[in-house]
């Protein structure tokens, strides 16, 4: 059943909506599963995840206990147009919750988001990285909520769960406005703006049937592999930044193990037909985030590293010799 829970007029005469896809199986009180993406215009990977659970859903109905409901689209307008934040208003839309009732539209907006979503088992938050940077299949937890929300990470079938440190911006995201008010919130974020990656996609959606069973929600067949991830709970992650503006010629792929020396890309001058950065792993461990885009600023982040030293149990499909 599809639901319209934003309805505004536009100046021109046309509508701003936001609908979301209910889908209902053998009634069950306070069973809902909420599925959220297409915050950010231009991050696209949750658009396969959202078709793909909802077609699986639709083929084993009568295994469902609850409803699961699906919110493709947040900021339509910024989809429509591959705008990372909302056209016109030049905000990001994740910068702005738990919003207000009497606020401009987008506040308004973001007001009446938290009021549909507050009360779900969980919600899952599907993001993409930028056009920028690759980003392996993980989720991201304020340290504020990790206690709660890392059994439930560790069911999605990601290689990485990364448990941050508070951060004064991340108070006005949706997760945090939930989670705040006792609705548990996982932040995924996988894959590359506007991309699609199926290998992430299918993934993921294995790893919601997963949670759906542990839920109680599920009655069908399990998937058969779930990946362990590894676990960051103690700000053990390696930032790696350009120390010269130029083209980036790559050494490695993204999802591996590396050592510390070992070459990640060079910074180059085509130009000069000059070497002017080798970039080298400080330490050893897991490169989740790796820089894809060729052009590169001085302090442009270049890589993230997860120390192996660090690593806890799992993560094995995640890591990659």
């Amino acid at each position: 059943m599809i639901k319209t829970i934003v309805s505004e007029e536009l100046p021109v005469g046309e509508k701003f909506e936001i609908k979301k896809n209910i889908i209902a199986g053998q009634p069950a009180a306070g069973k809902r599963l909420c599925v959220v993406t297409g915050t950010h215009g231009d991050e696209l990977e949750g658009q396969y995840v959202c078709f793909e659970l909802a077609r699986r859903l639709n083929e084993n109905l009568s295994a469902l206990i609850g409803s699961v409901e699906i919110y493709p689209a947040l900021n339509p307008l910024g989809l429509d147009s591959l705008t990372r934040g909302f056209p016109t208003f030049d905000l990001d839309m994740n910068r702005i919750f738990p919003g207000e009732i009497n606020g401009h539209l987008i506040e308004n907006t973001a007001h009446k988001i938290i009021e549909d979503l507050a009360g779900a088992a969980a919600v899952i938050d599907v993001h993409s990285s930028n056009i920028f940077l690759a980003e392996v299949m993980q989720v991201r937890i304020n340290i504020a909520a990790a206690a709660a929300l890392v059994p439930f990470a560790q069911m999605l079938n990601t290689d990485f769960i990364w448990v941050h440190e508070a951060n004064t911006v991340l108070r006005s995201t949706l997760a945090h406005s939930l989670n705040s008010i006792g609705t548990k919130t996982l932040v995924v974020e996988m894959g590359i703006g506007m991309r699609i990656t199926l290998d992430y996609g299918n993934r993921l959606v294995d790893g919601l049937f997963n949670l759906l069973a542990a839920l109680g929600m599920w009655t069908g067949a399990r998937p058969r592999e779930i990946s362990t991830p590894l676990l960051s709970t103690g700000g053990e992650v390696a930032y790696i930044n350009a120390d010269t503006s130029g083209v980036i010629i790559p050494a490695v792929e993204h999802s591996r193990r590396v050592r510390a020396g070992d070459e990640l890309c060079r910074i180059v001058s085509p130009f000069e037909g000059k070497v002017l950065q080798n970039v080298r792993a400080p330490v050893d461990g897991f490169l989740f985030t790796l820089r894809t885009f060729p052009l590169v600023y001085e302090g442009s982040l270049i890589a993230r590293i997860y120390h192996e030293g660090q690593c806890a149990a799992g993560g094995e499909r995640a890591i990659k010799n």
